[in-house]
């Protein structure tokens, strides 16, 4: 049986094929680029960090871990935050000069979130010298999960499409960790004194999107000028 599209229906079959393209990020040369840097605490009291058992391998792992979905320093300094600028264009996302690292060290995952341009290839190393295993939870990607004994120092991971990626150890579950792989240039994440900084962005009101995997998601605006830093000082706590 033949079937005709109505009006409509095609209608709102182009309007979201256009809203697609349009979602696109676009490349385009920056010459009058500024900067956005600055930092990201938590706002009140932070909680204890959760203590996890180590049920196996204590030789290696040591007796007892700290989780760490929730890192935060003394002054209130938040770690592992992922700053997004929500830029529809800008510089060029060029693949990274080296493979992105990610090692496996006192059966902790170094760093705990690992960010990277869509496409790369990850380097997954086994300092440890015993059996660990790189289970991946993607969705736009197809799931990896390869055992990495200790006569394998180095696996590797491709990753072609953006999207954000719990990282876990079957062998040890306590382990876990993020990737974010991503489709645009103007990505960060915090270190342990809750800094980034972002560069090279056109001219212009940005939204920027600060996501945690405790915390969740909070959006900031901002407003970058041709070659000049904008600084700024963000917070975020529990819903």
């Amino acid at each position: 049986m033949r079937r005709t599209l109505v009006p409509s229906a095609l209608a709102l079959i182009l309007v979201a094929g256009l809203a697609t393209r349009a979602a696109a990020y676009e490349a385009m040369a920056v010459t009058d680029g500024g900067t956005l840097s600055g930092t990201v605490k938590f706002q009140g009291t932070a909680p204890p960090p959760a203590k996890l058992e180590v049920t196996k391998d204590p030789e290696v792992c040591g007796k007892e871990k700290t989780s760490p979905d929730l890192v935060v320093g003394s002054d209130g300094a938040l770690a592992n935050v992922v700053v997004t600028v929500k830029a529809q264009k800008g510089k060029k996302l060029e693949p990274p000069a080296q493979n992105p690292t990610f090692d496996q060290k006192t059966c902790e995952y170094k760093p705990h979130v690992l960010a990277f341009p869509a496409g790369s290839t990850v380097d997954v190393l086994n300092s440890d010298g015993i059996l660990h295993n790189i289970h991946t939870f993607g969705t736009a990607n197809p799931p990896s999960n390869q055992a990495q004994p200790k006569f394998k120092p180095k696996i590797q991971v491709k990753v072609e499409k953006p999207e954000t990626i719990q990282v876990k150890c079957d062998v040890h579950g306590w382990m876990s960790a993020w990737w974010v792989s991503t489709d645009q240039p103007y990505v960060a994440v915090t270190d342990a004194s809750g800094a980034f900084k972002i560069t090279d962005l056109p001219p212009g009101d940005y939204e920027v999107e600060l996501w945690q995997e405790k915390l969740g998601k909070k959006t900031e605006k901002v407003s970058i000028k041709p070659k000049e830093e904008t600084k700024v000082s963000w917070s975020m706590t529990k819903a």
